[in-house]
């Protein structure tokens, strides 16, 4: 039987009852009583996590359950129009959640629309109010914020809004927003501070643009909107604010949707065009011109082509920038204790056990190189380190078999390879693709064309094995 050891924590102001395995025979084979003897009992902490995103929560509320001595370190940097969030990262406060309920949103005025040929009647016009929508949408968020605030004081995981540091091995500095500074030590930390926008580095971007950092909490409707790229995001973002009856151009310089499957990628941008989205492709902005201010106000933008010299001028109430994201990698002291970090991309290398080049170091989420930035991952990879660091589990986690969708107006998800992908890593010859397209419900030449849906199923297979 496991010894219960009784350990009173009296920086937390409570007390734990865990099992202890030094009395079980399982735990040298286990590894779990060589990582306590391990464990440096100088260290404030046996885990800091700096970032509070999904992955980072996930990873500090199973360390904390383990019976870990756990910090949480996270402090929002406002965006260059000053917009910024509560507990919970990305993904609650900019991201999945409200993009979701912004699509629903849209999903909603269309169905309203098609709702009059399946006989109900609308006798006034229907409209839009951004406004509400937004109100809503952020008391959501607001709601889910104190939702994981909660969730950390239940677990007794320490939470610091500060912003965390590395000033030599196994110390962090942590500045809050008043600039005051406190140092912490710990044995193991995890990176989880994600990604923020990336901005063109042209004249007028960071003056007049927006990101999706502030589009979801913007107070006012944003009017004819330029979204620049071709990400998951731009398309999203475009899809929706279409859909909510709004002038949508989309500026890309090259694919859609790199890196997902292009076939499926080039339907997307049909089905965009016939809720009246504009594409110009090949085109770049090259400045960015405030002509009037105001909520919304009027925007010039200048653009070039990426083939040749041609350029072309734009008027826009708001422009939107999705041409990727950067990880904030750059000013939290890891080059201090060692840590690689990929130059060009700011992503952190780390083996198969989320394990960087400094071994007390690891990373999750969106900061990981090579690996699926997408929330259910980051969770899984955080609860699956925190049970190896501190509760002798070995599974990691899998990478290569995690579904995604896409929120555009047609809705696309996948899992696996894409084809092209997959054409690179087995082969064309090896490789069978099965395409099916079908429409739901009646046939298409029964109902008006806005209400049938079109549904494409794409398998790629080698040897008879499904692999994306």
């Amino acid at each position: 039987m496991p010894i219960k050891h009784r350990v009173q924590r009296k920086s937390l102001k409570t007390s734990h009852t865990v099992s202890s395995p030094l009395g079980n025979p399982q735990a040298h084979q286990s590894g779990v009583l060589q990582k306590l003897l391990q464990e440096d009992p100088a260290c404030d902490y046996d885990l800091i996590v700096i970032g509070c995103g999904s992955g980072g929560l996930s990873c500090a509320q199973e360390a904390a359950a383990l019976g870990r001595r756990v910090m949480v370190l996270d402090l929002v940097v406002p965006s260059p129009q000053g917009t910024s969030w509560g507990l919970g990262g990305t993904c609650v406060n900019v991201g999945c959640i409200p993009k979701k309920l912004m699509h629903q949103a849209a999903l909603l005025g269309q169905a309203l629309t098609d709702s009059r040929k399946f006989g109900w009647e609308c006798s006034q016009q229907v409209k839009h109010n951004w406004e509400t929508m937004t109100e809503a949408i952020q008391k959501h968020v607001g709601s889910l914020n104190r939702s994981y605030q909660r969730a950390l004081r239940e677990k007794a995981v320490a939470y610091v809004n500060s912003y965390g540091e590395f000033v030599e091995h196994h110390k962090i500095k942590a500045t809050n927003g008043k600039g005051q500074e406190t140092y912490y030590t710990a044995a193991k930390f995890v990176i989880a501070t994600g990604e923020r926008p990336r901005y063109l580095g042209i004249q007028g971007d960071k003056e007049y643009c927006i990101t999706s950092d502030d589009l979801f909490s913007l107070p006012y409707c944003p009017g004819a909107t330029l979204v620049v790229g071709g990400s998951s995001v731009a398309l999203e973002c475009a899809g929706f604010l279409a859909g909510l009856g709004l002038e949508v151009t989309v500026m890309v310089s090259s694919q859609l949707l790199q890196g997902f499957d292009q076939e499926m990628a080039e339907k997307v941008a049909s089905s965009m065009q016939q809720l009246g989205v504009r594409f110009l492709r090949k085109f770049v902005p090259v400045e960015v011109q405030q002509l009037e201010k105001g909520s919304p106000g009027k925007l010039k933008v200048v653009a070039k082509s990426t083939e040749g010299t041609e350029m072309i001028e734009g008027l826009y109430n708001t422009v939107l920038l999705a041409i990727g994201r950067d990880s904030c990698t750059k000013k939290i002291g890891l080059e201090k204790i060692g840590v690689k970090v990929n130059e060009k991309t700011g992503k952190i290398p780390v083996n198969d056990v989320e394990q960087s080049s400094v071994p007390y170091v690891y990373a999750v989420g969106d900061v990981v190189e090579g690996q699926p930035e997408l929330m259910p991952v980051a969770v899984q990879a955080g609860r699956l380190l925190a049970r190896r660091l501190f509760g002798g589990r070995l599974e990691k986690c899998d990478y290569i078999n995690a579904p995604t969708v896409v929120f555009t107006p047609l809705e696309y998800g996948c899992c696996g390879y894409a084809e092209e992908k997959a054409v690179e890593v087995y082969r064309k010859e090896n490789l069978e693709v099965r395409s099916t397209t079908l429409c739901s419900g009646l046939s298409s030449g029964q109902w008006p064309a806005e209400t049938a849906t079109p549904v494409t199923r794409r398998l790629s297979t080698v040897n008879s094995t499904m692999i994306g």
